[in-house]
């Protein structure tokens, strides 16, 4: 296979919308799905004589992002006027921060497709507000079909930008890195990360250059990916489309593009603008932004353990396999729940999450496990498991009653004893079986003692089969090995 004449150089800048309950600069509700244009006021239309007051809470949460992502807060940053007309934007500005952000430096860890582990570099954090949006369709019969519409109720939304260096290599490692960030801002509590809601978007910058080459080509954006597995795609596409303009001969122009999930193509949307384009000046209403040594401080101690340490502990805490950890620590509501399941039964954590991950997970959606809405409280898992351990019922009987327990709420044990399931360890009483059970398949018991060794599991089968799967298995198996091998 010919080795590519082009490597891929990819920055992604992500906005996550901060779980405050009011806007940046107002005291309007940050709200989803209410009427259009209601959650509104002169501050955030930028009506002439209004006056922003910056949000502390939405400093405090950009500030637990930056931090566990391993940022240097700075002391003084400065938010700024980033001058553009749009129609969703009704200042003819947008409050941002350039020249001075809030943050700087840190990285996010992602896996290659090679499988490696590498760190891609942060350029900066900085704080903003979000725009207005523009509607192109609509619920209403009224309204004409060639018609656009803007609700500005997102308008002054606070958001992050999550800036990296040109450090990602592949569509591959870009999907990565955005479901870590994804994850890092929903483990802090920063943000919902909800792309379907828009709380979570990406713009792509990618560009191509010869391979062993150092100078960057020139960079073609991609704005407002709305889905992470469109962000794979709109790269994928833009791979291909530069890399044979430039094998043709040809040259990438320097633009703004757009992607079409239903073509899965990218499109131009606008030459790109340079910084000066948007003349970029210190907002002259707003002070400042002093952030002092005992404000971090205090944020810091509020992050908590971070999923790759919190995994590895997993690991080595509960014996449990990476891989297993890791997906435990997809989110933290769920890791949570582990957690409190296994001080429920701390003598077997290793079933615990056999049960959660194998059982339970599978009945939940993405947005369950998100929120670690697992169909059973954390204590009936424990008292499950402790019941199996404990010899009162078979793990074949833990899996009859695990959906009534999903469905009543019932305690296992409560269930347990209506159902009549007692796990029979009577030894006398299963002697009896197993004897049974030999002398009526001579054939098969002579199979065994011949050297057929599979047939011990069908012996196995038929026990369980006679006592209604109430035997205790490692009784069966030991009286049945004892009584075949007395013939043998």
């Amino acid at each position: 296979m010919p080795e590519p004449a082009f490597e891929t150089v990819i920055g992604l800048e992500v906005h996550a919308q901060l779980k405050t309950r009011s806007k940046a600069f107002c005291a309007c509700p940050v709200t989803f799905g209410a009427p259009p244009n209601t959650a509104v006021c002169p501050v955030c239309l930028g009506y002439p004589g209004s006056l922003p007051v910056a949000n502390r809470e939405m400093v405090t949460l950009a500030m637990r992002v930056a931090l566990a992502a391993g940022c240097t807060i700075q002391p003084r940053s400065v938010f700024e006027r980033k001058n553009y007309f749009y129609p969703d934007l009704p200042k003819g500005y947008q409050i941002s921060q350039y020249e001075l952000p809030l943050a700087t430096g840190g990285g996010v860890e992602v896996e290659t497709d090679a499988g490696v582990r590498r760190t891609v570099r942060l350029n900066r954090i900085h704080l903003e507000e979000d725009a207005g949006k523009s509607m192109h369709e609509f619920p209403w019969e009224d309204v004409p079909t060639d018609s656009s519409l803007v609700d500005l109720n997102r308008t002054g939304t606070p958001l992050i930008e999550i800036v990296t260096e040109p450090d990602l290599a592949s569509p591959g490692e870009a999907f990565d890195y955005l479901l870590r960030v994804r994850r890092l801002v929903r483990w802090v509590d920063a943000s919902d990360g909800n792309m379907e809601e828009g709380s979570l978007r990406c713009d792509a910058n990618i560009s191509l250059r010869p391979c062993g080459t150092a100078a960057l080509g020139t960079k073609v954006e991609i704005k407002n990916l709305n889905s992470i597995a469109h962000v794979k795609k709109a790269l994928e596409h833009e791979i291909a489309r530069q890399a044979a303009a430039l094998s043709s001969g040809g040259t990438v122009i320097q633009e703004t593009r757009l992607f079409d999930p239903a073509t899965g193509a990218t499109k131009t949307m606008r030459t790109k603008e340079e910084a000066m384009d948007y003349r970029y000046f210190p907002d002259p209403d707003l002070g400042t932004l002093a952030v002092d040594a005992a404000w971090v401080a205090e944020v810091k101690a509020s992050i908590p353990e971070m999923p790759e340490a919190r995994a590895a502990r997993f690991a080595s805490q509960y014996a449990l396999p990476v891989s297993d950890a890791e997906l435990l620590c997809s989110a933290r509501p769920l890791a949570d729940w582990f957690e409190a399941a296994v001080r429920a039964h701390a003598s077997n954590p290793k079933a615990i999450a056999n049960w959660l991950l194998s059982d339970l997970l599978g009945r939940m959606s993405d947005a369950d496990r998100q929120a670690g809405r697992v169909p059973v409280p954390p204590e009936s898992l424990a008292a499950l498991v402790a019941l199996i351990d404990g010899g009162t019922i078979s793990g074949k009987i833990a899996k009859e009653i695990l959906p009534d327990m999903i469905a009543t709420g019932k305690a296992p044990s409560d269930l347990v004893k209506e159902k009549g399931l007692v796990q029979i360890s009577d030894e006398g009483a299963l002697n009896e079986a197993v004897s049974k059970v030999i002398a009526d398949n001579p054939a098969q018991a002579a199979a065994y003692r011949g050297g057929k060794a599979a047939t011990f599991g069908w012996f196995v089968g038929q026990v369980m089969k006679a006592t209604g799967g109430k035997a205790a298995p490692q009784l069966v198996n030991r009286l049945l090995k004892e009584e075949l091998e007395k013939g043998a």
